[in-house]
Parts: C-alpha cells; sequence; structure tokens
C-alpha cells in the first residue's frame, strides 16, 4: 500500500469514526428527549399568590403534571413587573424550566428599559397563549360619577392629586392607563405595587382612586360593595363580565385593551421539548374543565400553538411600545 493510499485510508476511518460519533450523540439527545422529563417541572411567576398569573399557573400545574407524569411546581418570584422571574426563565438551563407571563415580560419589556438582563424577542421561546381579557377602570365605591363621562370629567379636574395604582411599570396596567391619559387628559400619578391584590386594598382603603384591573380579580370587589365598576377596555361589553359597560359605550370612544398570560420557555430549551410542552399546554387550556376555571378568573381561554403566541406577541409589541415611545415611559 502507498503511503498516499495509506493516507487516504486512514482519513476515511477517521471520517467514519466521527461520523459513527456523531449519529450516536444525536441518537442520545433524542432519546433523551423523548423520556423527558426526567424530574420536577418548575412554572415560574413573577408575582405573588393570588395574583391572575399565579391563579393560571396553578391551574395547569395539576393536569400538566398527570401530563408529564412527574410533579409540576409553581414558585412565585415577585418583581419588576414580573421581570425577575422571566429573567430567571430566560436563564434556565436544566429544560426543566418555564414560566407563565404576562405581555409586558414577552413584548416590552427589553423597549421599556434597555438595562433588563433579558430580550423576550431573543431570550425567551413562545409555547402557548393561554388567556385573553380586557381590563375593567375600578374605582373606589365612594367615588364620584355614575358613570364613564362623569367619572372621567372629575378625574380631569383632579388632575395629579389623584392616584392609579398597577403591579408594575411597564405592565399592561401602566401602559394602558398612560394610553387612557392621552385620550381622556386625565392625569393621576402612577403608584407601583408588588402585585394587583395589593393594588385592590389600597384602594378599598382609599390610597388610590382608579386602576386598570383584570375583571377576575375586581368583580368580586364590586358585588361586594367595596370598589365600583367604571367601564371594560372592550369595544362592547365582555362576556366575562356582561354587567359591566365597556368605557366605548360610556363616552371614552376608540379604547381597546386586553391582557394576557401565557406560557413561556428559555429560548435554549430543545425544540423537541419546547413543543411538546406547548402542545399539551394548549391542549390542557382547551379542556373543558380548564376553560371553565380559566373562565371563573377572568379569563377568556385561547390555548393556542406556539406560533399563535409569537403572532400576537409581534402586534402586542408594536401596540404598546407606540405608547411607551409617544408618552416616553421609563423605568425610574
Amino acid at each position: 500500500m502507498t503511503t498516499h493510499l495509506m493516507r487516504r485510508t486512514v482519513l476515511a476511518l477517521a471520517l467514519a469514526a466521527v461520523g459513527t460519533t456523531a449519529l450516536a450523540q444525536k441518537a442520545a439527545k433524542a432519546d433523551a428527549d423523548a423520556a423527558w422529563p426526567t424530574r420536577t417541572v418548575r412554572i415560574l411567576v413573577g408575582f405573588p399568590g393570588g395574583s391572575t398569573p399565579d391563579l393560571v399557573a396553578r391551574t395547569i400545574a395539576e393536569p400538566l403534571s398527570k401530563a408529564l407524569g412527574q410533579p409540576v411546581i409553581v414558585e412565585n418570584k415577585p418583581g419588576a413587573g414580573g421581570n425577575i422571574a422571566a429573567d430567571m426563565v430566560a436563564k434556565a438551563t436544566d429544560n426543566h424550566t418555564i414560566g407563565v407571563m404576562i405581555n409586558g415580560n414577552m413584548t416590552i419589556a427589553k423597549l421599556l428599559n434597555p438595562a433588563t438582563p433579558f430580550d423576550p424577542l431573543k431570550d425567551l421561546a413562545p409555547l402557548s397563549l393561554i388567556g385573553t381579557a380586557p381590563l375593567l377602570l375600578t374605582a373606589p365605591a365612594n367615588a364620584p360619577g355614575n358613570t364613564a363621562q362623569e367619572f372621567i370629567a372629575a378625574a380631569r379636574t383632579a388632575g395629579n392629586t389623584w392616584s392609579y395604582g398597577t403591579p408594575g411599570v411597564g405592565t399592561v396596567g401602566h401602559i394602558g392607563m398612560e394610553l387612557l391619559k392621552t385620550k381622556t387628559g386625565i392625569d393621576p400619578v402612577h403608584v407601583p405595587y408588588p402585585g394587583n391584590p395589593q393594588v385592590i386594598n389600597a384602594m378599598i382603603s382609599g390610597q388610590l382612586q382608579l386602576a386598570l384591573l383584570p375583571p377576575g380579580l375586581a368583580s368580586p370587589q364590586i358585588k361586594a360593595g367595596k370598589l365600583k365598576a367604571i367601564g371594560v377596555t372592550s369595544t362592547g361589553r365582555s362576556t366575562l363580565v356582561p354587567e359591566y359597560p365597556s368605557l366605548d359605550e360610556g363616552g371614552v370612544r376608540g379604547f381597546q385593551l386586553e391582557i394576557w398570560t401565557a406560557a413561556a420557555a428559555p429560548a435554549t430549551m430543545p425544540k423537541p421539548i419546547a413543543a411538546k410542552l406547548s402542545r399539551l399546554i394548549g391542549e390542557i387550556a382547551r379542556s373543558p374543565e380548564v376553560r371553565a376555571k380559566l373562565f371563573q378568573q377572568g379569563w377568556q381561554t385561547a390555548g393556542t400553538s406556539a406560533e399563535g403566541l409569537a403572532n400576537r406577541i409581534k402586534a402586542d409589541t408594536a401596540l404598546l411600545g407606540g405608547v411607551i415611545a409617544q408618552r416616553n415611559i421609563k423605568v425610574e
């Protein structure tokens, strides 16, 4: 055998060995993905217990655990309008950590604050849009006015002596109220809280004069006579709370806004695992039992594919990003 032929033979054997190793590694990875999960799956929520994202996460956790054959636990990591938990999800490398998040965490977090340690469009993998809902402009029970027009007139007169609460800078409640300010000429001062339950308590105690709240949280307090409904942020009455008029119906024209909650994974999660989670979460959300629970919590069930959530992220990033630019909203 010539030296040249020997070299070619050795090279061919080396390449064959590399190819065999690559195929073996690929097969091993496929087996690992198929065997997933191998331990407890964590759902991180960026808001306190009792908040709407927390309730949603706990609603899907049990059926997801049954479907996966492993425990699924919910961990609350409140702060920064939900971005602390979102950042933890984005940086998770264990392939067993996902998050249940709100609009702001998955759309305008980086636009609002360039120093945000994660980029929702690059570092998070959309799994499923779980539920959507309009917001309900809410005030203390003794608030002035019996219609949206009368209340807005009183708020306009009060100027910056009134305050509104939100579950954090950059949340939809915050951006939505800033949008409402541009449409109505009101000028209440923003006061952020850890979550909407704290906003409700502050409004009941008279520390706040208004807030845009999820209907599922606000409605029980309104029915108990502790808060007053001013109007829903939908073009017509919402099926979630048909007893309350829309702001548009009350004279605030063209004001439409939704909150939503969705599941996301780290962008580094293997695609087969993310696809499995996306399919299961969507199916769970659309199941009759979970759909009924979500409705009671104040959500219109979506249960979309990952692609459906990605499309919603794109649309909302444009809408909310426009308000941020117009109102020059920044994290203080």
